[in-house]
């Protein structure tokens, strides 16, 4: 007689839905709703749908609407590996958002000291990244030019948005929880975080993986020391948002720093 093999306990069923709509949304679930969009689109147009030509592995449209649709979708559908961070961290009777600091307890505390970050963070950051063009080990980042839509700067700042919760949801709330449970030690995990984050901005060269590393070391020492994620989502977020939306004026007022974006 063959041993009968015990089923694990049924998890209740609103986090078996979260996990199946999560899985989805990473994979198949995805494809489906860009698919259907895809036939949308095809059957506003003039020509008929038998005339038309498709790819498998089709760009983004250049009309507006569609433009703006799909890049809401990708900052949507880039989100939920943060929500699969949190989903994991997640235990019964804990909430992840509240392990991890990624709540509103304490919001005014989060945004002063996410203020303070900036400018102990992003100030020094430009700089890093004007000193290294002048050195010449830093790739030129081309800016994206802000135009009279009204949808640019809602979506720079989703960007932002996007970013910070990404990086840092995942690089201190999920990374520093999961190594902890290795049994790594607390400068060994900053030390390895701040390497990942630096890795993470390789492709802008020399000086932003010089800068993000630092970023890593002091964001991942106050993680350690507050244990909020909150204060480390705000300075990223502002950082970007100055980045994004500002680099414009920085192109009017320094072009040979920073070029436009050809």
């Amino acid at each position: 007689m063959r041993d009968v093999i015990p089923l694990p306990r049924d998890p209740s069923r609103t986090r078996l839905r979260w996990e199946i709509g999560i899985v989805l949304a990473l994979s198949v679930g995805r494809s489906a709703l860009y698919s259907v969009l895809s036939l949308v689109q095809a059957l506003t147009r003039e020509e008929a749908l038998g005339d038309q030509q498709t790819s498998l592995n089709p760009g983004a449209n250049a009309q507006e609407f569609w433009d703006v649709l799909y890049q809401l979708l990708g900052h949507a559908f880039g989100l939920v590996p943060v929500a699969l961070a949190v989903f994991l961290l997640w235990e019964p009777g804990q909430s992840a958002f509240r392990r991890i600091g990624l709540d509103f307890r304490r919001f005014g505390g989060d945004v002063g000291r996410g203020i303070l970050l900036v400018a102990v963070i992003g100030v020094p950051g430009l700089g890093l990244y004007a000193l290294g063009r002048v050195l010449g080990i830093t790739v030129q980042v081309g800016a994206a030019p802000l135009d009279a839509s009204w949808w640019t700067v809602p979506l720079l700042v989703l960007a932002a948005l996007r970013a910070g919760l990404t990086e840092e949801v995942i690089f201190l709330g999920y990374l520093f929880d999961r190594l902890r449970r290795l049994g790594w030690g607390p400068w060994t995990i900053i030390l390895a975080t701040a390497a990942l984050r630096g890795a993470y901005h390789a492709y802008q060269g020399i000086g932003p993986i010089v800068g993000n590393v630092a970023m890593g070391v002091v964001f991942g020492w106050c993680y350690r020391r507050w244990g909020r994620v909150m204060p480390l989502v705000v300075a990223h977020v502002v950082i970007d948002v100055i980045a994004f939306v500002g680099y414009p004026l920085a192109v009017a007022w320094w072009p040979g720093l920073f070029p436009p974006a050809s």
